[in-house]
């Protein structure tokens, strides 16, 4: 069995990577916001000019773009290569910026998910 985890850099993209990854045969997906460092780091919510204690409406005016990761577990290799066909026909070549990050983990064991033959 193996994790697929993968962090969506085009939140816009979300709804059209989850209908191919239902498409390629994926049962589950956990969604979750997130955000990494250069994002923080990029966004204006960290400003030199922000005073130490920001009013409620300086922070309601913050709009943060936040990330989508998402997380399956599937049962074979070929599975994992139908779902990175299906992210990269949605968001291009992973390899490019801008696209996102998929990694493959292989799991030794997994308990609470009942065992179908796919």
């Amino acid at each position: 069995m193996y994790m697929i985890l993968f962090v969506l850099h085009d939140p816009d993209r979300f709804k059209e990577v989850i209908n191919s990854w239902d498409a390629a045969g994926v049962s589950g997906v956990t969604i979750l916001p997130s955000t990494g460092l250069k994002r923080l780091q990029e966004n204006s919510f960290f400003r030199d000019d922000m005073p130490l204690i920001p009013s409620l409406e300086s922070l309601l005016e913050h709009e943060e773009v936040l990330n989508r990761t998402l997380f399956t577990i599937i049962p074979t290799e070929e599975m994992v290569d139908k779902v990175v066909a299906a992210t990269e026909s949605v968001v291009g070549d992973l390899n490019k910026p801008n696209t996102g990050i998929l990694a493959v983990i292989p799991l030794a064991r997994v308990y609470g998910l009942e065992r179908r033959d796919n």
